[in-house]
């Protein structure tokens, strides 16, 4: 697309902006959402202008290294995406507006010219307006609401997706760039002992054997570095999607190493019942649900009513006499009786009832997955940390003790420091691992593990799972 294809979408963007009443207040709530769950803002932009304000607040966060926190701050403003997604506010505030409004009457006019005397012109006026869309109007603009509390809710947890997805991006990027330091230790000793080794091969003093396999090794470990740099580019590029950078902008840094592993697990008491309780797409299957009903006993209610106009019609005929009295019109229920209407409103809501209760069951399970998977990443990782590295440490000590000694060869050093650099390398995937999965399981429950409410939880301990998710409905 030519840059002034682009400016003319752009300008008639603008000037085409309407507002709503009320339509920022709207959006307000997910503004709101997302600070309580995650510390973090967003943004709705609507024009040009607060597109450049929102560049320059990313520029800014894009200076110096990059935390977990401000890649995660810089998603929220600059994915577009996330701006698609955050218009379902504006789509459904305009449907309430819509429903909420009374309809235009008709009017229509027309005239009749005689072929025979008298000469005057027959002309006939009519005003009508649908007095049943105005009787339904209050029924309509409750469902509408719930509707638009349904897609405030869905657009909230699609932006805890998008948080989600830019951590797990940014943890993978963080280990890929610690692999590759290792990565390159270890090329390092591939490498002196391959120098070593060609200078003993050339004395005579090992065979070609022993040769070959320290060539084998150095090539490895060469091939090892090249393939990490090339899952660092993969990596910083999911980043740069997330982020909705290009160009320039993608010059960033990111913090060097992965955060360390707790010292104590995760406490997993009462995650279930949170994760029901406070999950939004649950909260917005819930409110179609409820809607669906509304929307199907006023499908009931009013299913013999196809059409009610009233109005007022006028006519002058050709003797210059006016006629002007009121209209009615009625559709009279005899062959349709709104049967079909009735079913589709029934089996509408036996779905959306259906789906919510799956959802429910899909959530708890997921939660009770996760947190197990969790519990088996902490313990790998302490693992690693507390017990194979200290070890690998230690052997690699008293190799070089041994060394100095002449009790082993130079070669079985280096394998010792070979082994050592790849038991960090497996620390080192056992940390991603469990970052990944911590915020999987955040993205889970709804919220960041860090400032989960216990007792928030048990408030809702002994509730059912509708009541449990109608009761985080009202409060959010």
């Amino acid at each position: 697309m030519k840059t002034s294809q682009l400016g003319l979408i752009i300008l008639v963007t603008t000037s085409l902006s309407v507002r709503l009443p009320g339509e920022d207040h709207v959006f307000g709530k997910v503004e709101q959402t997302i600070q309580d769950r995650t510390r973090k803002t967003v943004h709705w932009e609507k024009d040009q202008t607060a597109r450049m304000q929102t560049l320059d607040q990313v520029r800014r966060l894009l200076r110096g290294p990059v935390t977990i926190d401000a890649a995660v701050q810089v998603a929220l403003l600059n994915n577009q995406s996330l701006q698609a997604i955050f218009e379902e506010v504006g789509l459904s505030a305009a449907d309430l507006h819509e429903a909420e409004t009374i309809p235009n009457p008709s009017f229509s006019v027309s005239g009749r010219f005689p072929d025979k005397p008298p000469s005057g012109t027959d002309v006939e006026y009519n005003a009508a307006i649908d007095v049943l869309n105005i009787l339904m109007i209050p029924l309509k603009r409750r469902v509408a609401k719930e509707q638009l509390e349904a897609a405030i809710r869905k657009v909230g947890d699609e932006t805890l997706n998008l948080i989600a997805e830019v951590k797990i991006a940014y943890y993978r990027l963080q280990a890929s760039q610690e692999l590759l330091e290792r990565f390159k230790q270890a090329n390092d000793a591939n490498a002196a002992a391959l120098d070593l080794a060609q200078g003993q091969h050339d004395a005579g003093n090992i065979n070609d054997l022993a040769f070959a396999q320290q060539q084998l090794a150095a090539s490895k470990g060469r091939l090892a570095v090249a393939l990490a740099e090339a899952d660092i580019g993969r990596d910083r590029e999911k980043l740069n999607s997330l982020m909705g950078l290009w160009g320039p902008d993608t010059n960033w840094q990111i913090t060097a190493t992965l955060p360390p592993i707790p010292s104590t697990d995760l406490s997993r008491g009462g995650l279930e019942r949170l994760a029901v309780n406070q999950r939004l797409d649950l909260q917005a299957a819930y409110i179609r649900v409820a809607a669906l009903a509304k929307a199907l006993g006023l499908t009931r209610d009013f299913r013999l009513l196809g059409a009610l106009d009233f109005g007022v019609d006028s006519e002058r005929e050709s003797d210059s006499q006016t006629i002007t009295g009121p209209t009615f019109a009625i559709e009279l229920p005899i062959f349709n009786q709104g049967q079909a209407r009735i079913a589709r409103s029934e089996a509408a809501f036996r779905q959306a009832q259906k789906s919510f209760e799956a959802l429910v069951v899909d959530v708890r399970s997921q939660v009770r997955e996760l947190v197990d998977e969790l519990d088996s990443k902490w313990v790998v990782a302490r693992f690693y940390k507390q017990d194979l590295l200290p070890n690998e440490q230690r052997i690699v000590n008293q190799s070089i003790l041994n060394l100095n000694a002449m009790v082993i060869s130079n070669f079985e050093l280096f394998a010792a420091k070979t082994e050592e650099l790849q038991t960090e390398r497996e620390y080192i995937d056992a940390e991603k691992d469990y970052w990944i999965t911590r915020a999987e399981l955040e993205r889970a429950v709804g919220g960041s593990l860090s400032s989960l409410d216990q007792k928030e939880n048990q408030r809702h301990g002994s509730a059912g799972d509708a009541a449990a998710v109608a009761a985080g409905t009202k409060e959010n």
